[in-house]
């Protein structure tokens, strides 16, 4: 006689990259689940928590590779929820920061089936702060602004002109392809000499950080050849980061020279 099957979609937020930073609940949500659905910045150890049992389907997306459309991801929830029970739906970083995750929720829901959220550790902090830079603090900045580089209709968010003009941290996911954007509007708001960091594969063993200024760091970028995934990170408090230290020591003996 076939066991009774309870629909269930857990959506879990797999943290910033690094395996050891997705948390003991996530953790204990894939030793129960039936159907595991991972994107692309999963790292495969993760699935190891799952049972050997469990059915493990990668609906991941890259930067110019397209893999399966978000509706389909949607579907095959509801689907494989109905048919197998336990779905783990696993993110990379929060669920709820630039994850689609209020969209996958409302979606599942309308199935009637339950649903829960495991919040990640967001790389918007998580990423900046194991390279030894503080999104906040005392006396440099008292706020951040998380923007997305790439919105719905493939554009740089318009709030980035506004947080530009302000004194905030300004972190910036998905941005790598707009990079030039990015530059030219702190340029507009007269920042031009504006700390900034891009973090590749942050918090992972492929880790590559490149450091400058906004009106350098195009050069830079270029030079080291960064790709996604990546985060932006602008501000005064990237001079923060002892990782950093050299390159900043280098920039303020450059002007100095040059202007004795």
């Amino acid at each position: 006689m076939r066991a009774t099957i309870n629909p269930k979609v857990t959506l879990v937020g797999a943290g910033p990259g690094d395996p050891e930073l997705m948390t003991l609940k996530g953790i204990l949500a894939l030793n129960t689940a039936d159907v595991v659905l991972y994107d692309a910045l999963i790292d495969p150890v993760l699935l190891r928590h799952a049972p050997k049992s469990a059915i493990k389907i990668f609906v991941g997306k890259r930067v110019g590779k397209h893999s399966k459309p978000q509706e389909d991801t949607n579907q095959l929830c509801v689907n494989m929820a109905k048919k197998h029970g336990h779905v783990v739906r696993l993110k990379g970083g929060d669920p709820f920061v630039f994850g689609r995750g209020g969209e996958e929720i409302e979606y599942i829901e309308a199935f009637g089936i339950s649903t829960s959220v495991i919040p990640g550790i967001t790389s918007a902090v998580a990423v900046p702060a194991a390279a030894g830079i503080p999104v906040t603090k005392r006396g440099v900045s008292e706020s951040f602004w998380v923007v997305t580089g790439t919105t719905t209709a493939g554009e740089l968010s318009r709030d980035l002109a506004l947080a530009a003009q302000s004194t905030a941290t300004v972190v910036i996911l998905m941005g790598t392809k707009k990079l030039a954007e990015i530059v030219k509007t702190y340029q507009k708001a007269g920042k031009a000499h504006l700390p900034v960091a891009i973090i590749q594969s942050g918090t992972t063993r492929e880790e590559k950080i490149t450091a400058g200024f906004i009106y350098d760091i195009e050069q830079k970028a270029q030079e080291n050849k960064v790709e996604a995934p990546a985060v932006i990170i602008v501000g005064e408090v990237v001079r923060e980061s002892m990782r950093l230290a050299e390159v900043y020591r280098m920039a303020v003996s450059t002007i100095s020279m040059c202007s004795e």
